[in-house]
């Protein structure tokens, strides 16, 4: 069961949060990625759009997906608390009123589609408000909490940023866009398990069933490895329908060959010490290497063989 908003610790600081504090909610690191792949979408998109337009579409971008994670972290306040990785966020330190963080991330939300709808076009602001709904209520309320295979439906709410970027210059959704969603779609559940591999005691203190809590190491890198050879497929299918050129191609192949090493060194590991795996480190940081790269690559096809 999902732990209600309004449930366990009450937290009610005695002065107003810092607005390091609202930065905090936002999640900086995590958004990072999110508005590279928004602004690869964008400059891959054939047409062109003004500089300043431009610049607002990728705020809005990164407006609203820090609107996403401050809901996220609104609902989730008392796992964040049971977390070490998460506990010193600003809810579950005492940093921050729920009310508060609910406010800001719903107010944010709105903002940010409706700035995009205003400077650029109605539907990449209405493709921006589904991935926000989408990760805040499939993902961080009804998924989450209920099943190991969260992270693979979920990870959907991650994949659009592409998809926004190029319908702000385009007003339209094409083949291209679609194959960058489905390539972080099919991303996701190798990068994130390789995380929860090494953070597991984290998700069990929090009751929370990620796939290596509820089914064990062994399976979690069996799947790693299913998901990362439909990854290579998702990241050579640009490619092959020529959507994208040389540049592109090379580097996925060369990306997802190392990518696919460092999965299989994950799928014959049996270490069960945290301390020890290594290998599902360097997975995690070489997935998010990986998805600049690529996405960079569909950027330099783009501009320099065109």
């Amino acid at each position: 069961m999902a732990s209600s908003p309004y449930m366990g610790r009450s937290t009610a600081p005695a002065i107003p949060a810092h607005w390091r504090d609202f930065v905090a909610l936002t999640k900086p690191r995590v958004m990072t990625l999110v508005v590279f792949t928004g602004l690869c979408g964008l400059l891959a998109a054939p047409g062109h759009l003004h500089p300043v337009l431009a610049f607002t579409a990728i705020l809005c971008i990164a407006l609203g997906a820090g609107a996403a994670a401050a809901l996220n972290q609104w609902y989730e306040a008392d796992i964040d608390a049971k977390m070490k990785r998460t506990a010193s966020r600003p809810l579950p330190a005492g940093r921050m009123d729920r009310q508060s963080a609910l406010h800001f991330g719903v107010g944010l939300s709105f903002f940010s589609v409706l700035l995009m709808g205003m400077a650029t076009n109605w539907l990449a602001a209405a493709v921006l408000a589904v991935s926000i709904l989408f990760y805040v209520f499939v993902y961080t309320i009804w998924l989450k909490p209920r099943t190991t295979q969260n992270i693979v439906i979920g990870g959907a709410a991650g994949a659009f940023p592409p998809v926004i970027g190029w319908a702000a210059v385009t007003g339209d959704i094409t083949a291209l866009p679609v194959a960058l969603f489905m390539l972080i779609f099919f991303w996701t559940p190798p990068h994130f398990w390789a995380l929860a591999l090494f953070v597991k005691t984290d998700y069990a203190a929090a009751n929370i069933p990620m796939l290596p809590v509820v089914a064990g190491e062994v399976a979690t890198r069996r799947q790693i490895w299913f998901y990362t050879a439909i990854m290579a497929v998702a990241a050579m299918a640009p490619v092959l329908l020529k959507l994208t050129g040389l540049i592109y191609g090379v580097t996925a192949l060369l990306g997802t060959g190392l990518f696919a090493v460092f999965a299989f060194q994950v799928l014959r590991r049996r270490e069960t010490d945290p301390s020890r795996m290594q290998p599902e480190k360097r997975l995690f940081k070489y997935s998010i290497l990986y998805l600049f790269l690529l996405f960079g690559a569909v950027v330099a096809d783009r501009w320099l063989l065109a």
